[in-house]
């Protein structure tokens, strides 16, 4: 016989034998809820990983530094606009101003080269016979080697002489060693670089790729790195520059006005106006990332909430044709001395097992699928996310399930026990 009342661990025991007692109709009710909770969890997985690859990657530049550009710097939604196009370029000169300011301790111009002069390709073209024009070509001073843009794994920096003297010296990526270079050590051998023959002097570490990886632009180690003199004789009129300026430890806020006021004055800013360059921080960057991404979450979560409202509704649909199914059990039970409130609490109980249950599924699917999406991009379950889906599971049963648990509790004791 079913207890009159009873705590919740014995109404638990009463909601899982029913749904054991209708196995079928149980997992199709929750098939809802299972959805929705397994989409919560997959794209929040998706999204925290990405952010913290995202903030990875930016903080390898540095915590301390300052990114310019002559174009807004970032996650771009729309083409540059016209008045970015006809913006000046920064200049090495700029990049000279700043390094002398009190605050910086470092500013190093990056060439971009990898298009010749009219436009066309610059082609790399190595001992093995590959010829490629989807290289990374930048041009840069010898004071990269005080950054920690990029790591050098064997080999060394060209020299500020070398620089001076346009000689032909270059540090490879990992992705062009081993494009070029499989099978043998590249330090002291020459690649092609649009004509001209670059003696390898360092290897750059292989750099974290945000997507799982890329190929050709797309790839981060897929960069040849020259002294500027060396790259303005392959393309003298080139002006792609982006600065990056390091501040001094402690000094960062105070670096930003003055490198935001140096670069104002050089390129004659009016105090009215808005500045014509971008400047960017690795916090910043992180943040305009993390608030598309947000939005991006926020969307999905309301696409999925859709999956829980219909898995509610079946749960209330289901747990109204229960009710009228045991209306003669629920007579029963207020015969001999059953409460509304113990009728109420049952069926919540019941229902919010079974949301709880679906929930449970979906979590487990979740990371099953985070598993299978973590070999192609990156992927990390924050401890919110299977926490908030368990008992945002549990809560839909609790909602949906009041109106059937309500109506259960309010059925007459005559009337019940005469259903057939």
């Amino acid at each position: 016989m079913r207890f009159i009342t009873g705590s919740f661990f014995e109404n638990f025991k009463m909601a899982i034998d029913t749904l054991r007692t209708n196995k079928l109709r149980s997992s199709l009710t929750i098939v809802g809820v299972v959805i929705g909770v397994m989409t919560v969890m997959l794209m929040s997985s998706i999204i925290s990983g990405i952010n913290v690859a995202v903030e990875h990657e930016v903080e390898q530049f540095g915590t301390r530094s300052i990114f310019l550009y002559k174009m807004d710097i970032g996650i771009r939604t729309s083409a540059p606009t016209r008045e970015e196009r006809m913006r000046k370029a920064l200049t090495l000169d700029d990049a000279d101003a700043l390094a002398k300011l009190p605050t910086i301790e470092v500013a190093v111009p990056f060439l971009d080269i990898s298009n010749g002069f009219f436009g066309d390709k610059l082609m790399v073209t190595g001992a093995n016979g590959k010829t490629s024009a989807a290289v990374n070509l930048t041009g840069t001073y010898p004071d990269i080697e005080r950054t920690s843009s990029e790591v050098l794994l064997e080999g060394r920096w060209f020299t500020t002489q070398e620089s001076d003297d346009k000689v032909d010296v270059c540090l490879i990526g990992d992705s062009v060693k081993e494009a070029y270079f499989p099978l043998i050590d590249p330090i002291g051998e020459t690649i092609d670089v649009g004509g001209r023959q670059f003696r390898i002097i360092g290897v750059l570490a292989k750099r974290e790729q945000l997507f799982g990886g890329g190929s050709g632009n797309n790839d981060q180690s897929n960069v040849i790195y020259m002294p500027m003199g060396a790259a303005l004789r392959l393309k003298p009129f080139a002006d792609d520059l982006f600065i990056m300026a390091v501040a001094k430890e402690g000094q960062f806020e105070q670096a930003k006005d003055q490198v935001q006021d140096t670069l104002r004055i050089r390129r004659h800013v009016p105090l009215s106006q808005k500045n014509n360059f971008s400047m960017e921080t690795a916090a910043s960057l992180v943040d305009q990332f993390q608030a598309i991404t947000g939005g991006v979450f926020l969307a999905m979560v309301v696409i999925s909430s859709v999956g829980l409202m219909i898995g509610g509704l079946g749960v209330m649909n289901i747990m109204l044709v229960s009710v009228t199914e045991r209306t003669r059990e629920i007579g029963i039970r207020k015969a001999i001395g059953a409460k509304r409130t113990d009728i109420l609490m049952q069926f919540l109980i019941e229902a919010a097992t079974l949301t709880g249950m679906g929930g449970v599924i979906g979590l487990i699917l979740g990371f099953g699928a985070t598993y299978l999406v973590k070999l192609i991009m990156p992927s990390y379950v924050p401890w919110w996310a299977p926490v908030g889906g368990f008992f945002v599971s549990i809560g839909i049963g609790l909602v949906f399930g009041v109106f059937p648990a309500w109506k259960a509790a309010r059925l007459e004791l005559i009337e019940s026990l005469r259903y057939e």
